[in-house]
């Protein structure tokens, strides 16, 4: 009865701390940062979140290649790159499936020599990597890596799985702000360069005294001849032109 009330008070105080590492990461998240920036703060917190977890790390596949975003420690960084040389380990397994992966470094030498390998030179026992999807740019896993003995068990399972779903939530909504803000500059620039064209070409109609149509030809022309952008050649045109009519 006595053990049962351990457990369940531990099992409390975990729920507890994967909570509060979650408050801690809504409250300090803010829109403008950038998808680094709160990949980083995801990887701090998730250690405050899994209590047997000393070291963290977020694998990212780029075209399928993989590579480690960001880490608490040089000794993730190591074990990481052993599994992408390998082309294989939980963290890649993970990655690829959409599966937990739960791994004791002493059973895992037949499986994923390479990672077992680097895992007991680092002095880590035990490991934890869950599937981390933000979209189809952006995927691959958070890692967990356990120097203390206790290893890990079901429970920090499910607690790894709880953070993870609520920082994909977290950096989704990053990924929107940072698409919102590129579209915006993009509008800024196409309107800018629209602006601009059509001063160059109002100017070059009242010198020649031609149509609006032959001055913008008159343009792109110079624009081939020249290797330079549309806009560049008419932002350049305007400028020459603005500075003769101040001398005169």
């Amino acid at each position: 009865m006595e053990e049962n009330l351990l457990d369940e008070r531990d099992a409390a105080r975990r729920v507890d701390d994967v909570t509060a590492a979650l408050d801690r990461l809504a409250g300090a998240f803010q829109e403008e940062e950038e998808l680094a920036v709160v990949l980083q703060r995801v990887c701090r917190q998730v250690v405050h979140a899994v209590a047997d977890a000393e070291i963290a790390s977020i694998t990212l596949l780029r075209d399928g290649d993989p590579y480690t975003a960001t880490a608490t420690g040089d000794r993730a960084h190591r074990i990481d790159q052993a599994q992408y040389a390998a082309g294989r380990g939980p963290c890649l397994e993970a990655a690829r499936t959409g599966e937990l992966q739960r791994v004791e470094v002493a059973d895992a030498a037949q499986r994923w020599p390479e990672f077992a390998a680097a895992a007991r030179e680092a002095a880590v026992v035990g490991h934890l990597s869950a599937p981390l999807f933000v979209d189809h740019q952006y995927h691959g896993s958070l890692n967990l890596y356990d120097t203390g003995g206790n290893r890990f068990g079901a429970l920090d399972a499910a607690l790894l799985e709880l953070y993870t779903s609520a920082a994909e939530a977290a950096l989704r909504s990053t990924r929107r702000h940072q698409a919102a803000r590129e579209t915006m500059r993009q509008l800024r620039t196409a309107l800018t360069s629209r602006a601009v064209i059509d001063q160059a070409k109002g100017i070059l109609m009242a010198l020649h005294c031609i149509p609006s149509g032959e001055a913008f030809e008159m343009l792109v022309k110079a624009s081939q001849e020249q290797n330079v952008k549309l806009r560049e050649v008419a932002q350049d045109f305007v400028t020459a032109a603005t500075a003769a009519s101040k001398q005169q």
